[in-house]
């Protein structure tokens, strides 16, 4: 499998994994796209691409905000 990596759509700390594809179904990308291997289980825009250490990872969820509570409320 292959990932395409989109250099100029930053999430996180890296590049935002803008497709996956197999390995016949690259094709020729403009500046700023790249294609590099990747997992089976890589999936687009769940993952980011970190240049540092040159890894596929997974984009974090996002921290769960507690359902706000009210006393004394009335509702119609």
């Amino acid at each position: 499998m292959k990932a395409l990596i989109s250099s100029v759509e930053p999430v996180e700390s890296g590049y935002r994994v803008a497709q996956v594809a197999t390995d016949d179904m690259t094709f020729v990308v403009a500046d700023g796209l790249f294609w590099v291997d990747c997992a089976d289980d890589v999936v687009q825009d769940q993952f980011y691409f970190d240049p540092v250490t040159q890894q596929i990872i997974p984009v974090p969820e996002p921290p769960k905000k507690p359902q706000p509570t009210t006393t004394g409320t009335i509702t119609i």
